[in-house]
């Protein structure tokens, strides 16, 4: 398996997290490149967000609006404090109506660490997660945001020795990919010297439902998916879902699909949720027949 560098600082945290939340932690995967942002309209007042990896080529999470009458909640908040202003730039653009809720489907700081920029400009926010994420956020994400630099030694280690962390010889493509990803560490450092990951400060345990006025939200705990606190959010009378890390179409193919993500499945299917349309937070959102396709893929 091709390890570019992308997986390899993700990799590394999850040793790291693995320490600290006593191996209760499940490999995931990253997303394919991205090179624009896009936004999809799902349904009347529910967008989605897709960004562009940051410079260093780290991705960032999707992120999802949805527009009540009363109303707004977002699902994730993206990882560059640049790309979540420009989001709520385009979030006001929709409507004047205030963020109140913010949900994180888990702890994972491309989707978190843009929590502090919507504090800021919702200073009434509620920043959401299940009892487990909203733990590990305030726990380890700190630390991680911190040692993120760190990525420079390593790689520039990577590239003296030759080698990937697996021991293999790099490739002349991957050790373009290490050279890119060292070329644009600068800016992203740069934007993490004055970020600050806010934890959330309500926490639910298996669900909790949100009325936007005229729109019900419903944010649930089916297990654990891709990390012990995974939250899936579903749109009833839109019949929309997201489900984290767990639907990312056009990722780097994976050998077997983890027994987390079928058993998360298996869990969303007993829940006899009605759904359309499903979104993931790395990749376009698809089918419920394309989303049975992608975990059930064969080896």
């Amino acid at each position: 398996m091709k390890v570019s560098p992308r997986r390899f600082f993700r990799g590394n945290i999850l040793v790291t997290a693995v320490i600290v939340l006593l191996a209760q932690f499940v490999a995931f995967a990253d997303s394919a490149e991205t090179k624009e942002r896009t936004v999809t309209k799902l349904a009347e007042g529910v967008y989605e967000i897709r960004h562009p990896d940051a410079p260093d080529t780290f991705p960032q999470g999707d992120t999802l609006v949805v527009i009540g009458e009363k109303t707004v909640l977002v699902v994730d908040s993206c990882l560059l404090p640049s790309s979540t202003r420009q989001d709520i730039e385009q979030i006001r653009k929709w409507t004047d109506k205030p963020v109140t809720y913010l949900v994180n489907t888990h702890w994972h700081f491309d989707h978190t660490l843009g929590n502090a920029t919507y504090q800021a400009a919702f200073p009434a926010i509620q920043i959401i997660a299940q009892k487990e994420t909203q733990k590990v956020i305030a726990d380890f994400n700190p630390g991680a945001v911190t040692r993120y630099p760190e990525r420079a030694q390593r790689f520039q280690k990577v590239l003296d020795s030759g080698k990937n962390p697996d021991g293999k010889p790099l490739t002349d493509g991957e050790r373009k990919d290490y050279e890119r990803s060292l070329a644009g560490l600068a800016p992203v450092v740069a934007e993490f010297k004055t970020a600050t990951q806010v934890a959330p400060n309500v926490s639910f345990d298996r669900e909790l439902n949100i009325d936007l006025g005229g729109r019900l939200v419903q944010i649930r705990f089916l297990g654990r998916g891709n990390t012990a606190g995974d939250t899936i959010i579903y749109l009833p009378k839109e019949k929309i879902l997201m489900v984290a890390d767990i639907y990312t179409p056009g990722a780097p193919a994976q050998a077997t699909p983890p027994a987390a993500a079928l058993n998360l499945y298996e869990n969303i299917k007993g829940y006899k949720l009605d759904v359309q349309t499903i979104a993931g937070l790395h990749g376009r959102s698809g089918t419920w027949a394309e989303f049975l396709q992608f975990v059930q893929k064969p080896n």
